[in-house]
């Protein structure tokens, strides 16, 4: 696979730059490795319809674009596992605990640092387009919404970090993750597995039976999670299928 050639388009604000992504695609066909990136997201949006809260100027709010050739729709979650891996290789250059909640959150420890919204349009039996939006919180320092367990990269480690270099780190790691989807699948899911947010010991989770402890067996290749509960019984569950209880 060649190596992707960014091409970034800098706003200094949309309401979403998945959204804006999509429509300038559909209007012109942009090339595989078009960026859109904004200093300030309006409604950026994520996964379960949540909202993603970001402070104008002090983090990663962007979106790319990719034509994955060669890859059947079936075979989609390595696209995930690629841009999920591509933050945390970027991520642990500063410190570690980072982690991949699945399918595709980022997470330090218990809090949530990134997250990551994949869109795909299908054409026949094949993926035709795939948009990747992500937030990375690089600088911001206090967080006002009502998400949960939010944290940034400057309260980790006390330092204040160049967003354009920010960028320009994850979009490399993105072209070594991206080439494995064709050249190393194996290596990938490996990879994947091995930086998985709660990847040893039972913890609890809920289902739309109610809550249960389990381990994580693992993420099967279509994506699928596989927990084995306290009783020995393997559980199954397609993303929005199970909650983690954090």
């Amino acid at each position: 696979m060649e190596r992707i050639e960014w091409n970034i388009i800098k706003l200094q604000e949309t309401c979403s730059t998945n959204t804006y992504l999509d429509r300038i695609d559909s209007e012109s066909t942009q090339q595989e490795g078009c960026v859109v990136t904004t200093n300030t997201q309006l409604a950026g949006r994520g996964q379960r319809g949540n909202s993603w809260e970001s402070e104008p100027g002090q983090n990663l709010t962007f979106s790319y674009l990719l034509r994955p050739e060669g890859i059947a729709p079936q075979e989609q979650f390595v696209l995930s596992q690629a841009a999920s891996l591509a933050v945390v290789d970027v991520l642990s250059q500063y410190g570690s605990g980072f982690s991949v909640k699945w399918p595709n959150d980022i997470y330090y420890g218990d809090r949530k640092i990134a997250g990551i919204l994949i869109e795909h349009n299908l054409t026949g039996m094949n993926i035709s387009r795939t948009i990747v939006g992500i937030g990375l919180n690089i600088n911001q320092q206090h967080f006002i919404s009502d998400a949960p367990n939010p944290i940034s990269l400057r309260q980790i480690t006390a330092e204040v970090y160049d967003l354009d270099m920010m960028l320009h780190k994850v979009l490399e790691a993105t072209s070594v993750r991206y080439a494995q989807c064709v050249e190393d699948k194996v290596q990938l899911q490996r990879d994947y597995a091995s930086v998985l947010y709660r990847r040893e010991g039972f913890f609890l989770y809920r289902d739309a039976k109610g809550e249960f402890m389990a381990t994580i067996r693992e993420v099967q290749p279509d994506g699928y999670l596989i927990l084995c509960d306290t009783e020995g019984n393997l559980r199954r569950y397609a993303f929005k299928e199970v909650v983690f209880i954090i």
